[in-house]
């Protein structure tokens, strides 16, 4: 039984009116810089009028008794998440991906504030479905799903997860010099980089990768605790080859990676390069599923 009332975290990330006005500090700065561009300011106030909608609805759908607070994506890293919270995503799926490697269990709502604009896959409500949902979650019968997440874990103890997928390489993607084992494999690669990808992400960046190449792994459903590694670009020489550039990870099952960069080497999750490890000559990093599991709305 709850001491206190149910906290609601609801998460969103500036507008792009918002990011402009930050920017050119009036409207009419930022509709001179848009049209330059062949761009109306009009579309963007549309669409930041969507969001604000959503919002309140969200707001006014929770319970009044309750406790609420409001996180902005760039304060995710500094934000305390209390172990009985319930967040709510409002805006793109990008988003869910932004918060939960903040949250050890923490259940996710996804709110999309317009089917029109974003394609819902993991924000798989509408706002007006916001009152039931957290009626729901007040009453212990919110149905959730678990989502895999990835997990980089340093020799000197670092470690990082991702909800989609975690890149490995050189910070300009270009030139990436490691040591790659898997299982009784092992190999010396020249290439683009790596990424280990979850079911989640298997419908971005490793999709990408995965169709321009007929050697590429079959990449893991949604809801598979499987992860899937693919080597982009690997060069083939005296020194380097091109054997081990792809394949699933099951649970239990470790790929690691052994830098032989100089400088450059680098880890992120989700896209997110401003939160990342640097990888140095002669660190090594293990990839494999998390133990965290991001709860979704189901």
């Amino acid at each position: 039984m709850r001491a206190l009332p149910p906290r609601v975290v609801v998460v969103s990330r500036p507008s792009e009116r918002d990011e402009l006005l930050m920017r050119h500090g009036s409207l009419q700065q930022a509709r001179f810089f848009l049209e330059s561009r062949g761009r109306k300011l009009e579309e963007v106030l549309e669409r930041h009028q969507v969001l604000e909608v959503a919002l309140h609805a969200v707001a006014s759908a929770i319970p009044l008794k309750w406790r609420r607070t409001r996180v902005m994506r760039q304060e995710l890293d500094r934000f305390l998440f209390e172990a009985d919270d319930v967040v709510v995503a409002v805006g793109q799926d990008g988003l869910v991906a932004n918060v939960a490697k903040y949250l050890r269990g923490q259940p996710v709502i996804g709110i999309n504030p317009s089917k029109a604009l974003n394609p819902g896959v993991l924000v798989r409500y509408p706002p007006q479905a916001a009152p039931d949902l957290l009626a729901m979650f007040g009453r212990g019968e919110l149905r959730t799903e678990e989502r895999t997440m990835v997990s980089a874990r340093m020799s000197d103890g670092q470690k990082l997860v991702a909800l989609n997928e975690i890149y490995v390489g050189h910070i300009t993607h270009q030139s990436s010099r490691y040591q790659i084992s898997f299982g009784e494999q092992r190999e010396r690669h020249s290439s683009s980089g790596l990424i280990v990808a979850t079911g989640t992400g298997s419908t971005g960046w490793a999709r990408s990768i995965s169709q321009s190449r007929v050697d590429a792994p079959p990449l893991p459903g949604p809801l598979e605790p499987d992860l899937a590694f693919l080597v982009r670009e690997a060069w083939p020489s005296v020194a380097t080859g091109t054997s081990l550039v792809g394949g699933r990870i099951k649970p239990g099952e470790r790929l690691t990676i052994l830098s032989e960069m100089n400088e450059g080497g680098t880890i992120f999750g989700d896209g997110i390069e401003s939160d990342r490890l640097e990888l140095p000559y002669g660190q090594s990093v293990e990839l494999s599923r998390a133990e965290e599991a991001m709860r979704l709305a189901a």
